[in-house]
């Protein structure tokens, strides 16, 4: 099941995933894969796109995954989860996220979602008790449902598949979405002066604000108006409800003494060097081919945050057209997937004069010596055995790509 907003609506499409007791993940991008698609073209024209329904700054687009088992959803992850920000915002009021520096990744169990991999080593070491792990994993969902609903433009494909495990919790998608709709009819009455969860806040009038507050919530105020934290962040910080949050920070937006902006995006890092590559210049293109969407698109979306020019490609019948028409600099290629193996893949390209040169790496879920025999009988430069954290794959980007060169 795929297909565009335009289509049809998140919420038919939850009912439909709910009513067939279906078990897989889906992801909603919001905007076109296709960056050359007219509907993307026309979107962009329009100028009616909020700052969390467009391609962000960095230029990898916001996107979202819920993980449904017999209809019923247990986790969901943005584009922020593989960075365990979310998570370390969770545990920040339980003075709990210096935990999580603690845990050994060698150690997480064979997922390639960090933050519920981590959260279930936080679990098993006793850091966090059951009940709080199901009330983190049960915010997280009912944030991700709060955004996808008032999503109006994108695109979204459902995949079957295995189960997330082990699992701690199951929401309904029924009684969700009734809840989550109220919500968002209680949302739009902060309008104009709130508009959306990732807006930030700046204190405009110190003095009316500390005059008209308690000392204790005007310190907070203070202390979290700093143009960096989140209206989100901070109902995450202070373990408490976004509507109610925003309903007390209301009135005085609404004369002006707080400003809620969008917020500044962070300058990109490059991997290796650590300047920031100027907007033209012509940074590495990396290709990943994963029919795992989860993976793809975190790969994706970490080289992009490094400032590398990345692309996320699910179908491997599709993948081979995509190669010869980007020519990337490296390629990411997963070696079990459906209808074309990822061995076969990378044979085909080698066999072309243009990818003789190209660093091929091919990713696999199980380190074994026949892979690795396989993988390079087939032309592989290397491998990367999954899960696999961030730092991995960026060394072993350094390693195949010279920076310098893209920077002259």
């Amino acid at each position: 099941m795929q297909g565009t907003l335009y289509e049809i609506d998140i919420r038919s499409i939850l009912q439909l995933i709910e009513q067939g007791q279906r078990t897989g993940e889906l992801l909603v991008e919001a905007y076109p894969a296709s960056l050359g698609s007219p509907d993307k073209q026309e979107w962009e024209r329009s100028g009616e796109l909020r700052s969390s329904e467009s391609r962000t700054s960095s230029g990898v687009g916001q996107y979202w995954l819920v993980f449904f088992v017999g209809g019923k959803i247990v986790y969901a992850a943005d584009r922020h989860s593989s960075s365990l920000i979310r998570l370390r915002d969770y545990l920040h009021s339980h003075r709990a996220e210096k935990a999580i520096d603690l845990l050994q990744s060698s150690s997480l169990a064979t997922t390639n979602e960090p933050e519920y991999a981590y959260l279930w080593l936080l679990l098993e070491r006793g850091a966090i008790l059951p009940s709080r792990g199901r009330g983190i994993i049960e915010s997280a969902i009912e944030e991700i449902i709060f955004d996808l609903l008032g999503l109006r433009r994108g695109t979204f494909i459902f995949e079957s598949g295995d189960a997330i495990a082990p699992q701690l919790t199951a929401l309904e998608v029924a009684p969700l979405l009734t809840k989550t709709m109220r919500q968002l009819q209680q949302w739009k009455q902060f309008h104009p002066y709130i508009q959306s969860p990732h807006q930030v806040l700046l204190v405009n009038n110190d003095a009316k604000l500390k005059s008209s507050l308690p000392a204790q919530a005007y310190g907070s105020i203070a202390r979290w108006a700093d143009g960096k934290t989140s209206l989100r962040q901070l109902s995450r910080f202070l373990n408490r409800d976004l509507l109610t949050l925003s309903k007390g920070i209301y009135p005085y937006a609404e004369r002006g003494w707080i400003h809620l902006i969008d917020p500044v995006p962070r300058r990109k890092q490059t991997a290796s060097s650590g300047s920031n590559l100027q907007k033209g210049d012509r940074a590495p293109q990396i290709v990943c081919i994963d029919d795992d969407l989860s993976i793809s698109k975190k790969v994706e979306y970490i080289l992009v945050e490094r400032g590398y020019r990345a692309v996320a490609i699910a179908n491997p019948i599709e993948a081979l057209g995509t190669v010869f028409q980007l020519a990337p600099d490296l390629i990411l290629c997963d070696i079990a997937m459906p209808q074309l193996e990822g061995l076969e893949i990378c044979a085909m390209l080698r066999r072309s004069s243009k990818f003789r040169q190209t660093p091929i790496i091919m990713l696999t879920g199980k380190e074994s010596f026949t892979d690795r025999v396989r993988a390079r009988m087939a032309g592989a430069t290397d491998y990367l055995t999954k899960p696999f954290g961030e730092n991995e794959l960026l060394l072993l980007l350094e390693k195949y790509l010279n920076w310098d060169s893209y920077l002259k």
